[in-house]
């Protein structure tokens, strides 16, 4: 099997394609086509949800990336053993089913279109979050760090642990403990709804800007190094990411955050609409 061209990147919710391949996921069907419009949960980062449909007339019930080895070896998800864009593994999206289908069976694809706006929108609203917070704790760096693309000290990429998109928002979770401390930030006397207020003022304006978002496509393949541009009224900023987003951030309708803090971790929950 070649790795599997992917239409998601480009807003692509349906498409047609020949099975090439089939592969056990547990006790269900991992079914892999030629080309799909299908986002899966990626092994490495799984921040964004797989998306949901149907192949053929049988329901997608998961949607994961899996790889093939030099030998013809497939493995799947968090059992790939490789760097995810290992030189010489094709990287193949699968789509997991209750029933098999034969290989060489030509078969729509149709993507759950609602669902799939739904985590774009939650996705664009946690780069946007990100960035908000970014310039939110700017004040409390003692020391350089790397910045943003809008100048800011990214907070988030340094401090980030986990990243979960939902349909219409997402959770991020933030170390706050000792190494963090020593890179030169100060959570100290940390007001969270201080905090959130000043995120929501910059959230606001830049769903009030309708600022276009795009996608960079460098290739067809799953694992191609896909960026995230916004064109914000501070710049023009960019973000790595493989997910799917909205195409303007006045689509959002609104994005709101709210923190809390437990032990040395913040939380942020984003919900935008």
């Amino acid at each position: 099997m070649r790795s599997t061209v992917v239409t998601f990147p480009d807003g692509h919710v349906s498409g047609r394609s020949p099975i090439v391949g089939a592969v056990p996921v547990g006790d269900r069907h991992g079914l892999v086509t030629a080309e799909t419009p299908f986002h899966p949960l990626d092994h490495t980062w799984p921040d964004q949800p797989a998306d949901r449909g149907t192949i053929g007339e049988l329901p997608v019930v998961d949607c994961v990336t899996g790889a093939q080895s030099n030998d013809g070896e497939i493995f799947v998800g968090e059992s790939i053993p490789v760097r995810r864009g290992t030189e010489g593994w094709e990287w193949l999206v699968v789509h997991v089913t209750d029933t098999p289908l034969p290989v060489g069976t030509e078969v729509d694809l149709e993507v759950d279109a609602g669902y799939r706006a739904a985590l774009s929108a939650g996705h664009t609203a946690c780069h946007l979050a990100a960035l908000a917070l970014n310039a939110a704790l700017a004040d409390r760096w003692r020391k350089e760090v790397r910045q943003d693309r809008l100048g800011h000290p990214d907070f988030d990429q340094t401090a980030i642990t986990s990243s979960h998109i939902q349909p219409h928002g997402s959770v991020d979770v933030y170390r706050l403990g000792k190494s963090l401390r020593k890179k030169g930030f100060s959570a100290d006397d940390l007001d969270l709804t201080e905090l959130a207020g000043r995120v929501d003022e910059r959230l606001e304006s830049w769903v009030a800007a309708k600022a276009a978002v795009r996608i960079d496509v460098p290739g067809p393949g799953l694992t191609a190094l896909r960026t995230w541009h916004c064109s914000l009224p501070e710049g023009e900023v960019s973000i790595p990411c493989g997910g799917t987003h909205v195409r303007d951030t006045g689509e959002l309708g609104s994005v709101k955050v709210a923190f809390s803090l437990e032990e040395a971790a913040l939380t942020m929950r984003t919900t935008c609409g």
